[in-house]
């Protein structure tokens, strides 16, 4: 099977990936598309430290092809959108309608693929940048067949992250004032998840110049492109004096993490969704913190993908959310280089690696 591994010096296509016979609550799934997200970078750069060698990948759909004998919410034949959540499905944040705080949802490594006799782990509970992929039923979401399948490979990552960070964490309302830093995969989707709580305004920040227009299509009111020595706080109280309600951090920057805070109206929050090297700390002043303010962690955008993958087709559909424009360049997974390289010069809202 051809996979895409970091073996921890390098990214490869091989062709000799095996995937093991499944348990009986998991699906084997054929991979259509997949997204290259930053997190992907950041096992390369070593950011995020993860054990090779890895398939990595973690934003995928395609078709289950198998299924094990105790699945039940999907069948062979159906199209699915894939969630990095291995949550369990019982426990009770499961049951509570809050996936993202089972315990077996983070830290669980799993190995089920092998190269010769070695063990392969999968990135992020999912391992998509291969041809078939095993993972438990309740990572995977049926989605309707007309959906494009690059499209939809968006949702489980990108727009879950950034739309739900608005819908879930910060619970954007009417009117209230939204500053994005970082219009990437995940600041676009923030952008246009705020435009769809009709937050007034949303001024989009980022040092690319040529963002500006993606930004001001997904829904900003407003765009900032700081020089060297710009100061963004200064920029943004121009036009908001007071500060703001709402500041999503997607770059995983600790300096722009303690801007973000100085940017922030009393009772305003920071949603943090950028991910900076492991073990990096921020800093704040204490005393300006008092008015009520609210720094948020926020993983996977506090979703809960059974629920919330179904939202976002709906909205899709409606022509409310835009998955196809999210796509800006499609590459066979053997130009998986091509696409990393065209990610770091800024010329990628997502670039969506396929299968032939």
């Amino acid at each position: 099977m051809k996979a895409l591994v970091w073996d921890g010096k390098e990214a490869t296509v091989r062709n000799d990936v095996e995937v093991r016979d499944l348990r009986g609550n998991e699906v084997r799934v054929r991979i259509a598309a997949a997204g290259l997200c930053h997190s992907d970078v950041s096992v390369l750069n070593g950011t995020i430290m993860f054990p090779p060698p890895v398939v990595l990948g973690h934003e995928g759909a395609g078709e289950v092809v198998a299924v094990g004998d105790a699945v039940t919410n999907v069948k062979v034949g159906d199209h699915v959108a894939l969630s990095t959540l291995g949550n369990c499905g019982t426990c009770a944040a499961c049951d509570s309608g809050k996936p993202t705080f089972c315990r077996q949802s983070l830290g669980k490594l799993g190995r089920p693929f092998s190269i010769a006799d070695q063990k392969v782990f999968q990135f992020a509970n999912l391992g998509v940048f291969c041809e078939e992929t095993v993972v438990k039923a309740t990572q995977a979401v049926p989605i309707p067949k007309d959906l494009p399948l690059t499209s939809a490979a968006l949702i489980g990552c990108g727009v879950l992250t950034g739309v739900g960070a608005v819908f879930n964490r910060a619970k954007v309302t009417h009117g209230e004032s939204v500053v994005v830093i970082g219009v990437g995969g995940i600041g676009l989707n923030v952008i246009q998840g705020a435009a769809l709580s009709d937050a007034e305004p949303i001024i989009a920040i980022d040092t690319n110049p040529a963002k500006e227009a993606v930004a001001r299509a997904f829904g900003a009111t407003h765009f900032i492109c700081p020089g060297p020595d710009d100061d963004i706080v200064e920029a943004v109280k121009e036009l908001r004096p007071n500060g703001v309600n709402h500041v999503f951090e997607c770059v995983g920057s600790t300096s722009l993490i303690r801007a973000a805070t100085d940017m922030l109206d009393w009772g305003g929050n920071l949603i943090m969704l950028g991910v900076p090297k492991m073990g990096s700390e921020a800093s704040f002043v204490v005393n300006t913190m008092y008015n009520d303010k609210t720094i948020m962690g926020c993983r996977y955008g506090s979703s809960r993908p059974q629920y919330d993958v179904p939202l976002m087709v709906q909205l899709y559909r409606a022509g409310r959310l835009k998955l196809d424009e999210l796509v800006s360049a499609t590459y066979p997974i053997e130009d998986f280089g091509k696409a990393l390289d065209e990610l770091h010069e800024g010329k990628l809202a997502r670039g969506v690696l396929t299968f032939d």
